[in-house]
């Protein structure tokens, strides 16, 4: 069965989180972690006004071999880091342990959540982050079962799910809108930029969990 552990760590204990440090006004959320090969390539959303600074920053880093840009929407934009060395810390304990990344963001420390096939591939983590002395602090672990029992939240942060059913809620999903982006940011006070992103991911995270599950299901 699935197990889903949550735990947090500071960004100057994490080799990814130590990179993307500056500038600080800026915000992360780890997309997901692709092996391929012998390396291990990070995707990241970067969300703030001074872009150019942090791709600077990151670029001078002698871990860094290459940051490219792949997308952007209002002041969020993806990237897909290529390291110089092979990460070894938090990043390749989370690949060689066969997790999934469901949530992981930064406004300061780094918050994780990840999903392992089993106690077993969660055993494997464990032991790899005591053997490597990396200092995190474990919030919870439960399984599927205990997170339906709570509510299925399609993996969604909590902030993407108060995006989404406020917008459900006021009618900004109705046709036409009953309320707009701006008004529904004010309420939740953050920016308009911002709202649209946790939209954004939100749903795309609800289409996947329905859509490609009900398709493997089928198939």
């Amino acid at each position: 069965m699935s197990v889903i552990l949550e735990f947090s760590i500071a960004a100057e204990n994490f080799e990814l989180g130590s990179v993307l440090m500056e500038p600080p006004s800026m915000r992360h959320e780890l997309e997901r972690v692709v092996p391929t090969g012998n390396m291990i390539l990070p995707f990241v959303w970067v969300t703030g006004e001074d872009h150019d600074t942090f791709e600077e920053t990151v670029r001078r880093s002698p871990r860094v071999r290459e940051l490219l840009r792949l997308d952007s929407i209002d002041d969020s934009v993806l990237y897909r880091i290529d390291w110089s060395t092979e990460p070894s810390n938090l990043i390749e304990c989370i690949s060689t342990s066969d997790a999934t990344v469901l949530d992981a963001r930064s406004d300061g420390d780094w918050v994780f959540r990840l999903r392992f096939p089993d106690h077993d591939a969660l055993s494997e983590f464990h032991d790899a982050v005591v053997e490597r002395d990396i200092p995190i602090h474990v919030e919870r672990t439960f399984t599927l079962t205990d997170e339906e029992r709570d509510g299925y939240r399609f993996d969604l942060t909590s902030e993407q799910r108060e995006a989404l059913v406020l917008a459900l809620q006021r009618g900004y999903f109705e046709t036409p809108s009953r309320v707009g982006l701006d008004e529904l940011a004010d309420e939740l006070d953050i920016s308009r930029q911002a709202l649209s992103h946790r939209i954004r991911l939100g749903n795309e995270k609800v289409l996947r969990s329905t859509l490609i599950s009900t398709e493997a299901n089928h198939g």
